[in-house]
């Protein structure tokens, strides 16, 4: 069974290789060594350094940096792409990382080498006899970024496109024998500048490299060809619209037939059409486009997430002499908008996407084979999605062949960030540009099923609201096989009103600034918006670098990065806490992207949303905001099984208004469905359990049967649970199940006693390190310090519940500076407070907006009992609570407000219950000995090392790096 897979998954590659190409064509694959050239001094041209031989090799395709060529990377290193943060160069301690031989570039991931300019690609080729009378075309796909090219002595033309393959058509230039071909690539900003930071050309993805990374190929073929085929699909009537492009390069005028047909080739069922032949007559040198409707029969499959079934389009031109015929791959659906909902064939469906932003760490390229990106599509259809953004870029065409295979809606984009420089409507050649591009895109990946959504970029600035109308309306106008918006943007950028959706940030995130809990959604904020609207860049939420990433790296690229932050981390006298660092931080990460898209999902008319994102970003700062790494793999803290739970097709959610209950109130919830399957739920029934932290069955119950469409929060029943009976301090579970399918999901909750039995106490609580604590601690007593508020050394370091966005570098350390907490959650201080050794819902009101003490003048191997995780970039030791000897006495310190006197605050009161009882216990026996003055130092001195930006100047104009890819 396995062997026959993978020889039907060979079968459907090789259809696959077919589709973008004619049949009948000759081709020269020009791949393997090519002479070679750096052009520093850019004078190649007026040199003709194409009419003679180049002085060094490379191999095709690949990359410069790929085989070495280039610059060592230094700390002038013209890097493409914005610094906000440049303290990197000018902070003392991290002297070491700028020295030359051990540079740590903290921003992205480093090249082997770097070069942005012209450099010189030259090959032989013998030109078969037979292939005179032929057209012959050079194809270059994924060159980066302009090429122009030579026959000979001959220049043949310059191309400029970050989105689909330069084709140069050679014939006139080409005769039988040894040609010499020579390619000029420039990855250079110039005038035609799409913004440093786009995903499309910047170090912070894919880097500015310069090659040729897919097919490199001489194609032989008819004189009368077929140039383009379009199809456009008419679900609802069975049939499609065929768009037919043909040349005729002659001087004779040509008449002859076209024929075409449709077989699906991917499925279990089996469709195919008859063929249909139409009479064709195109005049000397000239172009005609034919259009003829195909019928399907009414087995006509169709394509969608769930059975994503593909055909064959089989074009056959034939006359006396000439033969041209193309297989295009395409898919029955009609991706549609009816009011505020996307529909695949007349069927509601909710997009739960991703970002891909360019993100291949050994390369340094996007991947151009459907292999590469089955396996990336795959592992994020495993983890509940059905949709991906590609921030300011569009993939080659295997991405979207490997997206028709695995059942993927698209939304590519124009490869620009026109922002940090270039700016849209204001007549930059951008504004032409963007056009031409999607123009390009649509000729080359129009026909592919998964091609559902366009955007035309990301964050604009300008003039964007009447461009990005225009560009709208000249989309709806030319092709309706897919839906448009403007650009992707945050929530403060302007509304552009001919949208067809929003792709847009501003409702989004959670407001964990009060208490927490699940009934909240966005409707009110989604209520002005009558069309589709899809979460932009939800998340972000970071988590502790997984340093044993870094060997991962065998590649062009290495992770300089974080073999700087692992340093530092030892520096800091935590190098053996790594692990469990991205362990805590992780958990924390999970519950935040549970919560988020849980309030998404439990929102009526939410059309759905675009995370930011499934994996890792490595530049930008090093965005760690992935529960995948860079390299799509898992990290050890969540499987894709556990994250479908709330991330999938059908997900049950529960409505409940708080999370931390004493035993003499009740547990209620209301239960929902949120489903947006292939058809609806017929019948369903919904059943629930509460469980304690053994397992033991508490109650259960399920709901009468119900059908639910396609739709967000559908009501199902409600849960109402005495806790009477809880007599012992909990941590409880709810699990909802939809009966006889794999659709669960759980949420935790925690039940205290109303009242905790009074514990005699000979413990001195104090709110400051007094004469009073000190006599206490020198004759052997115990103290409990609660310094809210009163912590100076570390008073910098902010720390909230949610943890840092996106990364502090690219936003100048800017709050929160925490990844969540690291629980010595097996001390016996703990016995009274269940907990888990990382964040949960039970911290909030201990952790959130609670100071943290430095400890950077603590033993090496000082640890505290809940630490916080500072951010990566300071690899702080922090903490919140920790325990020692001092004198002859024991101590408990907490920069949390902890105390007899707190109010409103069940959690503090319930740890501080358990601390008080851990301290008048045997247990109560502190391994480490603190000499008074290092605590007092904590509340009188400011932390030695606190950060500074050094420049104070908006981001684009950050040193060393000073607006060098500004349009001037």
């Amino acid at each position: 069974m396995v062997k026959k897979y993978f020889y039907s998954c060979l079968f459907l590659i090789a259809l696959f290789t077919l589709s973008s190409f004619s049949i009948n064509d000759e081709v020269i694959r020009l791949d393997g060594n090519w002479h070679f050239e750096i052009d520093r001094n850019n004078e190649g041209i007026t040199q003709k350094w194409y009419n003679r031989n180049l002085s060094d090799n490379i191999k095709l395709p690949g990359s410069m940096a790929e085989f070495l060529k280039g610059d060592e990377i230094t700390l002038k290193t013209k890097w493409t792409g914005s610094i906000y943060d440049s303290s990197f160069y000018f902070r003392p301690s991290l002297k070491k990382y700028r020295e030359p031989g051990n540079i740590h570039i903290p921003f992205w991931l480093t090249p082997a080498k770097h070069y942005v300019g012209a450099a010189w690609y030259q090959k032989e080729v013998n030109i078969p006899a037979n292939w005179k009378g032929k057209r012959i075309i050079l194809h270059l796909e994924r060159a980066h970024i302009e090429t122009r090219v030579w026959v000979n002595d001959k220049e043949i033309g310059l191309q400029n496109s970050l989105v689909a393959p330069h084709v140069y058509d050679l014939t006139a230039y080409l005769t039988s024998g040894k040609q010499r071909i020579t390619i000029r690539i420039d990855n250079s900003i110039k005038e035609l500048n799409v913004g440093p930071d786009s995903h499309s050309i910047s170090d912070h993805t894919q880097g500015n490299w310069n090659g040729i990374i897919g097919k490199i190929a001489l194609e032989a073929a008819s004189p009368v060809y077929i140039d383009d085929v379009q199809i456009y699909p008419d679900v609802k009537n069975r049939k499609a619209l065929v768009k037919i492009k043909i040349n005729n390069s002659t001087l004779r005028p040509f008449s002859g037939k076209i024929g075409i047909s449709a077989k699906s080739f991917n499925s279990s069922k089996s469709d195919k059409t008859q063929e249909i032949l139409s009479k064709i007559i195109v005049a000397k040198s000239d172009t005609k486009i034919i259009e003829i409707e195909l019928p399907f029969g009414k087995g006509m499959l169709t394509w969608d997430e769930f059975d994503p079934a593909l055909y064959h389009l089989d074009v056959n031109l034939v006359a006396k002499g000439i033969e041209n015929n193309k297989k295009v791959s395409f898919g029955m659906r009609e991706f549609k908008i009816e009011g505020n909902k996307f529909l695949i064939n007349s069927n509601p469906v909710f997009l739960r996407g991703t970002l891909h932003n360019c993100e291949f760490p050994l390369t340094g390229y996007p991947a151009t084979t459907v292999e590469a990106w089955e396996k990336i599509f795959r592992k994020m259809k495993s983890f509940g999605l059905n949709h991906v953004r590609f921030h300011s870029w569009c993939p080659p065409e295997a991405a979207f062949k490997a997206a028709d295979i695995v059942g993927l809606y698209l939304q590519p984009e124009g490869p620009s960030w026109p922002n940090h420089g270039p700016k849209i409507g204001l007549g930059q050649p951008i504004d032409q540009f963007l056009y031409d591009e999607t123009i390009r895109m649509a000729k080359e990946y129009g026909n592919y099923a998964s091609f559902t959504m366009l955007s035309a970029g990301n964050e604009p600035a300008g003039n964007q609201v009447k461009y990005l109308n225009a560009f709208v309306d000249f989309w709806k106008a030319k092709d309706n096989r897919r839906v448009y918006t403007g650009m992707s943007v945050g929530g403060s950028w302007p509304v552009v009103p001919n949208a067809e959706y929003q792709s847009r940030g501003g409702v989004r995130g959670l407001n964990w600034n009060k208490n927490l809990e699940t009934e909240s959604d966005f409707s009110s904020a989604i209520a002005k918006f009558k069309v589709p609207f899809v979460a932009h860049e939800i998340g972000q939420y970071c988590v502790f670098p997984n340093f044993a990433e870094i060997k991962k790296y065998t590649g062009v690229y290495k992770a300089k990065n974080f073999e700087m932050f692992r340093q530092e981390l030892a520096d800091h006298k935590m190098g053996d806490q790594a692990k469990d660092f991205l362990n805590a931080s992780g958990k924390l990460q999970l519950l935040c992207y549970k919560n988020e898209i849980e309030k998404i999902l439990r929102t009526p008319g939410y059309a759905g949303f675009q995370m930011l994102g499934l994996q890792d970003f490595p530049g930008q700062g090093t965005a760690l905001v992935g529960v995948l790494d860079a390299f799509f793999e898992e990290k050890g803290y969540v499987t894709a099984q556990e994250y479908s739970r709330f991330c999938n097709s059908t997900v049950p959610l529960a409505k409940i208004p708080k999370f931390i209950y004493t035993n003499e109130e009740n547990f209620k919830a209301e239960i929902l469905l949120t489903h947006s399957g292939k058809t609806p739920l017929q019948n369903a029934v919904m059943s629930w359990t509460i469980k304690n932290e053994k397992g033991n069955l508490l109650s259960s119950g399920k709901f009468n049967p119900k059908t639910f469409e396609n739709a967000n929060g559908i009501f199902a029943g409600d849960i109402d649970f005495a806790l009477s009976e809880i007599t012992a301090v909990s941590q409880l579970n709810l699990e909802v199940k939809v009966n006889g399918t794999d659709f669960a999901n759980d949420w935790d909750f925690w039940v205290y006693p109303n009242k905790n039995p009074e514990v005699s106490s000979s413990v001195y609580y104090t709110t400051t390190l007094d004469n009073k604590a000190k006599e206490v601690l020198n004759n052997g007593g115990k103290v409990f310090l609660n310094a809210a508020g009163k912590v100076v050394k570390g008073k910098e370091v902010e720390m909230h519940f949610l943890p840092v966005f996106w990364n502090t570098s690219w936003f100048k350390m800017r709050p929160p500076h925490v990844t969540g907490m690291l629980i010595q959650d097996k001390s016996p201080a703990f016995d009274n407070f269940p907990t888990s050794y990382h964040s949960d819902l039970q911290w909030w009101d201990i952790q959130n907006r609670a100071q943290v003490m430095n400890l950077e003048d603590f033993p090496d191997d000082f640890r505290p009992l809940i630490q916080p995780i500072d951010t990566w970039f300071m690899n702080r030791r922090l903490a919140l609570l920790f325990e020692a000897q001092v004198g002859k006495g024991k101590i408990i310190v907490s920069s949390a407000d902890l105390g007899p006197d707190v109010q409103n605050k069940p959690a503090s009161k319930q740890l501080y219950f358990s601390l008080l009882k851990y301290m008048n216990s045997p247990d109560f026996n502190p391994e480490k000995k603190l000499d008074m003055k290092v605590i007092q130092d904590v509340f009188s001195s400011p932390s030695r090392e606190i950060f500074d930006t050094y420049t104070k100047d908006s981001p684009d104009e950050l040193k060393p790096n000073s607006n060098q890819n500004k349009v001037k």
